[in-house]
């Protein structure tokens, strides 16, 4: 398989490069020590991104989006992934669900959400229904033209900085094997309806500035013309527009674990301890070439499955295995790094301790290690009838 970059994707990388470099990394202290991306400093970016023709990439052209074939997008997603989320989601991607916007929806929330008029968060997690997402509680029920939403959700990314939330809650229930298992179905619900709470949510160690939040929904109206797909078919719209996001975790964990190697490459070189760089000890050597041959197979995996996904047969095995390597293979790369670097590794002074931290999360969101272990072993049995 061939992974030469055409002179349009190796424009790709290098505008998202130079702005992420220019636009992004000088303000990471400053994010860092807020816990928060000044407002100012929010729409700024969001501006220059637009201006840069790299806002809103993963959309289609013909709807003002960036139109990148799924490699060229997962090279942009690499790029941005060198910096925290706080910043780089400022560089929007917008849900991918709502390219099954019909009618006024499109108006109302594609349009604007791809023009950078209007910010989207999705909401599927709950404090009972995690990686179980059909046993969430946050339900929806039909009274006239309208659906009534009571429940909570929590873990919902910059929902403190939306405009609205694709929900997803269930419509009603269906026998399995299981047990009665909750029917999903997707709504659009804007953050300032009657009745919903959003709150910030707890601190979280890993990207800083970049929140999550609980929403509280007690008996918000949403109007069925709200409803995004088909009621009780939400889950076939999470398989339709998601299975992607996987790629990307994939793809920005590569590209900072490719920042943190070029890091720790440069303090190796030039940290020397007992008369030569201490990159010429074994002990750290070794640990550069592991660090630089795990992101070296993460980054294949990860084009293996967006060429997969560009022609048409990208599998969730293909998404949980490139989601699964780049996960686990940053947080080994952030931790060597810390070693190499000694006791600075550990200090606010230098970003690697931060990188150790962000890295942490990626491993947990988008779909567990468990989970994509899960997806990989089932792949493989089901073929047996197991």
């Amino acid at each position: 398989m061939d992974f030469t970059l055409t002179a349009e994707q190796s424009a790709v990388v290098d505008t998202v490069r130079r702005f992420v470099e220019s636009e992004l990394v000088p303000h990471e202290d400053e994010v860092e020590r807020l816990d928060e991306v000044p407002a100012d400093l929010a729409t700024t970016i969001r501006r220059r991104a637009l201006d840069a023709g790299i806002y809103a990439a993963n959309m289609p052209a013909d709807i003002g989006g960036g139109g990148l074939d799924p490699v060229s997008l997962t090279l942009a997603e690499r790029e941005l992934g060198a910096t925290s989320f706080a910043l780089q989601m400022l560089v929007a991607r917008p849900s991918s669900i709502l390219q099954a916007c019909t009618g006024e929806q499109r108006e109302s929330y594609l349009l604007p959400t791809v023009r950078g008029e209007r910010h989207d968060c999705l909401a599927m997690t709950e404090p009972g229904a995690g990686s179980d997402v059909r046993s969430m509680t946050t339900r929806a029920r039909r009274i006239g033209g309208d659906y009534v939403v009571t429940g909570t959700k929590h873990f919902i990314s910059h929902a403190d900085t939306a405009d609205f939330v694709v929900l997803f809650a269930a419509t009603g229930t269906q026998r399995t094997a299981r047990g009665a298992r909750s029917l999903i179905t997707a709504f659009l619900v804007d953050l300032d309806s009657p009745g919903l709470d959003v709150r910030r949510g707890s601190a979280c160690v890993s990207h800083r500035g970049y929140h999550q939040c609980e929403l509280h929904f007690d008996e918000v109206r949403v109007p069925a013309g709200n409803r995004l797909g088909e009621e009780g078919r939400g889950f076939e719209l999470i398989d339709e527009w998601l299975g992607a996001s996987r790629l990307s975790v994939a793809a920005t964990s590569v590209g900072r674990g490719r920042r943190v190697l070029g890091m720790t490459t440069r303090w190796a070189a030039e940290r020397v301890q007992f008369g030569q760089p201490i990159g010429r000890f074994q002990g750290v050597g070794f640990q550069l070439a592991d660090m630089a041959t795990e992101l070296e197979a993460a980054e294949l995996l990860t084009l293996r499955a967006a060429v997969r996904l560009e022609q048409g047969r990208m599998s969730s095995r293909d998404a949980a295995m490139a989601k699964l390597y780049a996960t686990e293979s940053l947080a080994r790369i952030t931790d060597r790094a810390v070693q190499i670097f000694g006791g600075m590794g550990l200090m606010a002074e230098l970003p690697i301790e931060r990188f150790w931290r962000d890295a942490r999360v990626e491993r947990i969101w988008d779909g567990t290690s468990e989970v994509q272990r899960h997806i990989i072993a089932r792949s493989l049995l089901r073929p047996l009838g197991t």
